[in-house]
C-alpha cells in the first residue's frame, strides 16, 4: 500500500511538474510574442486611475511595451472597439462590472485566463475569460470630522435614520456610484438587485428630515467642507481623505451591508497587439500588478492572496471591514432596476425635498 501511496504521490507529482512547465512555456511564449509587437494601446486606464502610471512603467522596464490611452467612459470603451473593428486603435480597455457582459455579447472582446485565474472570485469573472474583474470597489461611508462629531459619526445605514448631519449622495440618474449607494443601502435593509425599496425608503425619510444633500461628494466638495456625510466607493473616500487631509475625514463600510463590484479589463477582439494585451492582463491580475492597484487606493480582486506592503496596506481599509459587502448576483435585475431608479428617485425622494 505504501508502494503504491508513493507511486501516486510521484505521479500526481510529476503530473503538477509538467503542467507547471507547459504553463512556464505557455507565458515565455506570451512575453516574445508581446515583445515582438512592443507595444499595448489602452482606452480608460489613464495614469492617475488606480495607479496605471505604475503598471505601464513596469510593463515598458520589463517587457519594452510602450503604451499611450485615451481616456473614456466605459461605454464609449465597448462602442469604440465596436465601431472600430477592423481598423482598431485601442487594444485593450477597463471597464465597470456591468460592462464585461455587455462587450462580451457584443462580441467585441477576446477571452485570456491569466495564471493566478483560479484565485480570481467566481462571481468576479465569466467562465470563458473575456471578462474578470481586477479591483473592487465597495460603496463606503465618507465623514468629515470637522462637521461630525465622534459619537454621532455613522457606523451603519440604520446609523443614517437619527444622525444629525446631511447625508450626501449624489445624482442617480448619472452616477454609477449614487447608484450604487442606493442599492447598498436596499441589500442592508433587506432588498435586493430587484428590489430597491427598502434603499429609497431610507433616502425618502433623509428627505423629509431635511437631511439629505444632493451634492456630489466630490474632493472639491469635500474639501471646501460642503459635505458632512458622503455615500462613495471606498477607493473614492480613500483617495479623497489622503489628498485633502488624512486627519480630517473617516472612510468605513458601513457595518450592516454594502455592495462590492468593480472594474475589469476586455481584450478588443481585433486588437492590432493582442499578445501585449494579454500580458498586460497577466501582470495586472500578478502580485506585482495587484500591489500596483493597490497603491492607487484599488482593493486588488486578489486581496486574499496577495501580502502588500506595509505602506500599501495602509492606503486600504482592513479586510474585516468587507465582511458584510455582496456581489451584485442578479445583474439582469440590477440593470433593469438601475434604468428606473432616477423616476422612481425623484417620485419618491425628491418630491420630499420640495
Amino acid at each position: 500500500m505504501k508502494k503504491l501511496f508513493l507511486a501516486s504521490l510521484l505521479g500526481t507529482s510529476i503530473a503538477l511538474s509538467m503542467t507547471a512547465m507547459a504553463a512556464d512555456t505557455d507565458l515565455k511564449t506570451l512575453e516574445a510574442a508581446a515583445k515582438a509587437e512592443g507595444e499595448v494601446n489602452s482606452v480608460g486606464m489613464p495614469d492617475a486611475w488606480a495607479n496605471w502610471k505604475g503598471t505601464w512603467a513596469d510593463l515598458l522596464t520589463k517587457y519594452g511595451l510602450k503604451h499611450m490611452d485615451t481616456d473614456m467612459s466605459s461605454a464609449q470603451e465597448v462602442a469604440k472597439f465596436d465601431a472600430e473593428k477592423d481598423n482598431a486603435s485601442a487594444d485593450i480597455g477597463d471597464v465597470g462590472a456591468a460592462f464585461g457582459p455587455i462587450a462580451e455579447k457584443k462580441g467585441v472582446t477576446q477571452p485570456y485566463k491569466p495564471s493566478t485565474w483560479s484565485q480570481i472570485p467566481d462571481w468576479a469573472k465569466d467562465k470563458d475569460g473575456h471578462w474578470m474583474l481586477a479591483y473592487t470597489g465597495s460603496i463606503a461611508f465618507i465623514i468629515n470630522k470637522q462637521l461630525v462629531k465622534d459619537e454621532d459619526a455613522p457606523k451603519s445605514w440604520k446609523d443614517l435614520e437619527s444622525g444629525k448631519y446631511k447625508v450626501a449622495i449624489g445624482d442617480v440618474s448619472t452616477a454609477a456610484q449614487a447608484a450604487n449607494g442606493v442599492l447598498a443601502a436596499a441589500i442592508a435593509r433587506g432588498g435586493d438587485e430587484s428590489n430597491l425599496a427598502p434603499g429609497l425608503e431610507l433616502f425618502t425619510k433623509l428627505a423629509q428630515q431635511k437631511r439629505l444633500s444632493l451634492a456630489n461628494p466630490t474632493i472639491q466638495t469635500l474639501e471646501k467642507g460642503e459635505i458632512e456625510v458622503g455615500v462613495v466607493w471606498d477607493f473614492n473616500g480613500l483617495s479623497y481623505r489622503d489628498q485633502i487631509d488624512p486627519k480630517r475625514f473617516t472612510v468605513l463600510i458601513p457595518s450592516d451591508g454594502s455592495v462590492i463590484s468593480g472594474y475589469t479589463t476586455i481584450i478588443n477582439k481585433y486588437a492590432k497587439h493582442p499578445n501585449a494585451a494579454k500580458l498586460a492582463r497577466e501582470y495586472i491580475l500578478s502580485d506585482e500588478g495587484q500591489i500596483n492597484l493597490a497603491r492607487g487606493y484599488a482593493r486588488p480582486i486578489r486581496a486574499d492572496h496577495v501580502k502588500l506592503p506595509a505602506d500599501v496596506a495602509a492606503k486600504l481599509l482592513p479586510a474585516e471591514q468587507y465582511k458584510s459587502v455582496k456581489p451584485i448576483s442578479n445583474p439582469d435585475a440590477w440593470e433593469k432596476s438601475s434604468k428606473a431608479l432616477p423616476q422612481q428617485w425623484n417620485e419618491q425622494v425628491i418630491i420630499e425635498m420640495n
